[in-house]
């Protein structure tokens, strides 16, 4: 690609991490044109607009992974952007939890975690001193990040996607990638049925569809996208004082779900949840989405089966509570125990796109593969809405360094 003259490029995914992308590149290469293609009529119409809104600090990741550099960064720049652009940035707060005596070596790994990774503010707290943060909370011992925050993600997209429009940037809503074709001597065909679209560089950044778009460039089979539903209560509106913030449990260390906890929403409301079942679609946000071919692509997938023999109790264990509101509910109280049916109504459910290698490993860094002129992303699983504006300077550095 020429350092001179006009570059096109092309973004597929008018999601968090997408919009990210597609602003950084505007900001290093000002001559080009870039287009960010969606099959949506919206921005931020999946998993960006229906995660927890929580802002992570840090706490579980791996020091020196990439999640790890991403998220620091990527809550500094989320944190300057919500400011310049007049948006909710709340540091509420955060509690990881230790119910008991046998959690405190899981506690004692994540503060490790933590300090290394530069969480700022870190407290280790008694039992009694974790009631002074949040009155209800019971537990042995808890971790507390003070500057843990709450934003809005859907808002934070939309104006990542305003500020691209005004710098004559072009979002193409409706347009659903069927073909990708790269060309001899460099570009990229971008189709949409009979529409097609001419680029110098391609990036897939396509969420739950990331797989599929993928594949349609040339890329390897996996990781799979296998598609995990998490479903929430949400408390009543004369019973959001229950928590003062966010309140987790310790999570398992085998899985990247952090288990059922309490978020508190940048509007007041208090969601409880999610849990990790898996979809019947890739976008199935109701347990009556089903769509027969995604569940015959999720079940013919090599990683599957030694996924299932490995995780089948735990597995088990989340239908339970998809199907038991008492079950679900008897997990929170474990946290809450003033906690009664009568305090939860039903909220919308989210989809997570769970990577998933051949061997049935699940995915937990951030992937992003190489291919001549088409970048893509095949992973950007928690915390990608935190870490989106740093996941857009490492992306677009790839996008534009030379084949």
């Amino acid at each position: 690609m020429s350092s001179t003259g006009p570059v096109r490029i092309g973004v597929v995914g008018a999601g968090i991490v997408g919009l990210a992308v597609a602003r950084r590149l505007a900001r290093l290469r000002p001559d080009a044109h870039i287009t960010v293609l969606d099959k949506e009529r919206d921005v931020a119409v999946h998993q960006t607009g229906h995660n927890s809104g929580v802002v992570h600090a840090g706490l579980y990741y791996a020091p020196g992974s990439l999640k790890a550099e991403l998220c620091t960064r990527g809550r500094r720049l989320l944190r300057e952007f919500c400011a310049d652009h007049g948006l909710v940035y709340d540091e509420c707060g955060k509690l990881v939890v230790a119910r008991d005596a046998g959690e405190l070596p899981a506690l004692r790994e994540i503060e490790r975690r933590a300090t290394q990774n530069g969480v700022p503010g870190l407290r280790r707290l008694s039992g009694a001193q974790l009631r002074e943060v949040e009155p209800e909370v019971v537990g042995e011992a808890a971790l507390h990040s003070p500057h843990t925050a709450i934003v809005d993600f859907r808002a934070v997209a939309r104006a990542v996607a305003d500020d691209l429009r005004q710098a004559g940037h072009e979002i193409r809503l409706g347009f659903e990638v069927t073909g990708v074709r790269r060309q001899v001597g460099g570009g990229v065909v971008v189709t949409s049925g009979e529409e097609a679209l001419a680029v110098d560089r391609l990036v897939v950044c396509a969420g739950l569809q990331a797989d599929r778009v993928s594949r349609l460039a040339g890329d390897e089979e996996g990781p799979a996208i296998v598609p995990f539903r998490g479903e929430y209560f949400r408390l009543v509106p004369e019973r959001s004082s229950l928590v003062r913030g966010l309140v987790y449990p310790v999570p398992d260390p085998r899985y990247p779900f952090l288990g059922v906890h309490f978020t508190r929403r940048v509007d007041g409301g208090v969601d409880i949840g999610p849990n990790a079942v898996l979809a019947l679609a890739r976008e199935g946000y109701r347990r009556r989405d089903v769509r027969p071919a995604d569940v015959l692509q999720t079940l013919s997938w090599p990683g599957m089966r030694p996924l299932a023999r490995r995780h089948w109790r735990t597995g088990l264990g989340e239908f339970r509570g998809s199907l038991s509101r008492r079950v679900f509910l008897a997990a929170a109280r474990e946290f809450v125990p003033a906690l009664t049916g009568a305090d939860v109504r039903r909220a919308p459910a989210g989809v997570r796109a769970q990577a998933v290698d051949r061997d049935g490993t699940l995915v937990d860094d951030f992937r992003v593969n190489r291919l001549g002129s088409v970048v893509t992303v095949r992973n950007a699983p928690s915390p990608a809405a935190t870490s989106a504006l740093a996941i857009g300077e490492y992306v677009a550095d790839r996008v534009l360094a030379p084949e």
